[in-house]
């Protein structure tokens, strides 16, 4: 396995190694001791998510604020998708700034979105099949979101608006100007 920090350098983009021939491929997509010596803490995921959608299905973008922060290791089984992750830390030199990745059926890249981030993703293919695991459960009580189209944050969906599909509730979060503050650049979430 690969492990490639980004520009901003809390985001990991994966990528494993594929055993291929006539017959298929086999691919490790995920090993704790060598995951956790990348990204340089213990994250302990305890639940695997996975969502099927339709071309141009945008979702997020999304996060949960403490006590039930969320980390996220997503990939793509089928289809394509552009992965987006929006550092929300308040303090952080890359606040406001975003990661995109593009993940595919193919290239089995794997995106590690730490807390503290935004995450959201959009479908390019015809369908799509996500999967992630996550390091805490979902409370609804600590769901928060970001608006996907905020000019301060300007992110290219690469789609253009009306091909978009969202819920209701991804066409009603606040900008980044109006986010309440939930993440400290100075905290560590992990311990």
């Amino acid at each position: 396995m690969k492990f490639d920090a980004q520009m901003i350098p809390e985001i990991i983009v994966i990528e494993p190694e594929v055993h291929g021939d006539e017959r298929g491929y086999f691919v490790e997509t995920f090993r704790q001791d060598l995951f956790e010596q990348a990204v340089g803490y213990k994250v302990n995921f305890i639940q695997d998510n996975e969502s099927k959608s339709s071309k141009g299905v945008l979702r997020g973008l999304h996060f949960q604020v403490p006590p039930f922060a969320q980390s996220k290791l997503v990939r793509v089984i089928e289809g394509k998708v552009l992965d987006i992750a929006v550092d929300i830390r308040n303090g952080s030199p890359t606040f406001g700034q975003y990661i995109a990745i593009e993940l595919t059926g193919d290239n089995k890249r794997q995106v590690f979105v730490p807390r503290g981030f935004a995450h959201g993703f959009v479908v390019l293919s015809d369908t799509a099949t996500f999967a992630y695991k996550v390091d805490n459960y979902y409370s609804q009580e600590c769901d928060r979101g970001l608006a996907f189209d905020d000019l301060q944050l300007n992110i290219d969906w690469i789609l253009s608006k009306n091909e978009l599909q969202l819920s209701v509730k991804d066409t009603q979060q606040p900008s980044l100007a109006e986010l309440e503050p939930s993440f400290d650049y100075n905290v560590n979430y992990y311990a």
